[in-house]
């Protein structure tokens, strides 16, 4: 049997969301490449935007943790496969620290992974020290590294907050509120790292203020269980597989594609946007993204649109998720009320929203099988289709999304994790 494997290791969470775990997360990670260390990052929780910024900062693949949809046993097996050669483990949590079922701190419980915590200190003195004693005392057994403040306002602001600190929490420094260094944002989150030109400038520059008030030291090892390995049983070998990528598809979990590699398929990848005929391919998978920026531009790429319509009129596979179900509707309208007549695969419109309109962890049972994932978006549909199947919430709540199928094709709003079930996600792209 494979033995532990140990390596420093920290959970960097927070009170809620927007206080900025992410800008912390990718300083720190920024913070210690630079210094000649090899940091593996990963993201807790359903998240396509935070990873991408999170591997610019580290250098390396970022992939998801959460103990209902990735599983305990496949989050155990990417820590201690990371903890081989990393010196640095850095996890992002989701949300505030104990929100959610399971939570950032449930994760951080059942690795022993010890959490700092990140605090706004925005208009606050004194009482950032309250908030701190009460994130790490709220659950007794929890592992509590300590605390670091973002959008410090001066040094007399950092002491004040540091000061406020009680019963001995660490205080791991403070990050200051410049421009320079915060993460722009829009609808789903983050913004795109291949669309920030400077976001290397903002990083570099985030780490240097981040190592001039922190203690950069190496937290302590953590000990990392080996997996019980198990190959799937399913096949993909030699199928070749269509993936869209570009600036209006670009929601795909690594795991994903790294399974589909695994299980022996031919992946390329193509833009709806820019290419003018599809890869000679068996299967095509349009992820989510942003197609309500670009419904224009793709509306006229009528190539594109043609192919796609040839590869489904032969019968061939096409699962689309999100933002890549919107394209294979008859129309989409963005928040402006412009609207674009899009593929038309699918009987139906979607408008965008100015609000989100659902966000849930979702279990799907197909014919295939069950495959966990989840959804988030702002647009609403409207269709006549029937559902094959709906999914469910573990957190109940707004969700339970419809899954529409007609021949090969399989489309949802639910981003599916394909590693929740092999099997299933190879038979909805196998010929």
């Amino acid at each position: 049997m494979s033995q532990p494997r140990h390596c420093p290791a920290v959970l960097i969470a927070a009170p809620a969301s927007g206080q900025g775990k992410t800008t912390v997360t990718a300083a720190l990670a920024r913070l210690h490449r630079n210094q000649g260390r090899k940091v593996r990052v990963f993201k807790c929780g359903p998240d396509f935007l935070d990873p991408m910024i999170l591997e610019r900062a580290s250098g390396a693949p970022v992939y998801q943790l959460d103990l209902w949809m990735i599983g305990a046993d496949e989050s155990r097996r990417l820590l201690w496969e990371a903890a081989a050669d990393a010196d640095l483990i850095l996890i992002e949590g989701v949300m505030g620290l104990f929100d959610g079922t399971p939570s950032s701190a449930d994760l951080a419980r059942h690795f022993g992974v010890p959490v700092l915590a990140v605090i706004d200190g925005t208009a606050m003195a004194q009482t950032f020290g309250a908030l701190a004693l009460g994130l790490a005392r709220y659950q007794p057994d929890l592992p509590f590294a300590g605390v670091l403040a973002n959008r410090v306002g001066s040094l007399r602001h950092a002491q004040l907050l540091e000061g406020s600190l009680t019963e001995g929490l660490r205080w791991y420094g403070g990050l200051s509120r410049e421009r320079g260094i915060e993460l722009p944002s829009r609808h789903l989150g983050l913004v795109q790292a291949s669309e920030l030109n400077d976001l290397d400038a903002r990083l570099d520059a985030a780490a240097e203020a981040l190592g001039a008030s922190c203690d950069a030291a190496l937290p302590p090892p953590v000990s990392f269980a080996a997996p019980l390995l198990q190959q799937p049983a399913a096949t993909l070998a030699g199928v070749r597989i269509g993936v869209a990528r570009d600036e209006a598809f670009a929601f795909l979990y690594g795991a994903n594609l790294e399974l589909l590699r695994n299980l022996g398929a031919h992946l390329e990848f193509f833009s709806p946007l820019h290419d003018r005929e599809l890869p000679a391919v068996d299967s095509l998978y349009l992820p989510g993204g942003y197609p309500e920026l670009h419904h224009h531009a793709l509306a006229a790429n009528a190539p594109m649109l043609e192919a796609i319509r040839a590869h489904h009129a032969q019968g061939k596979p096409l699962l689309a998720e999100c933002g890549g179900m919107l394209y294979l509707l008859d129309a989409l309208t963005d928040v402006a009320g412009e609207r674009a007549a899009l593929l038309g695969l699918l009987s139906g419109e979607a408008t965008m929203q100015k609000r989100l309109a659902a966000l849930a962890l979702q279990a799907v049972e197909l014919p295939e099988g069950t495959l966990r994932g989840h959804t988030y978006h702002h647009s609403l549909t409207s269709t006549e289709l029937e559902p094959i199947a709906r999914g469910l919430s573990p957190n109940g709540g707004r969700g339970n999304e419809a899954v529409y199928r007609t021949g090969r094709l399989t489309a949802s709003y639910v981003h599916f994790y394909f590693p929740s079930n092999p099997d299933a996600a190879a038979a909805l792209l196998r010929p």
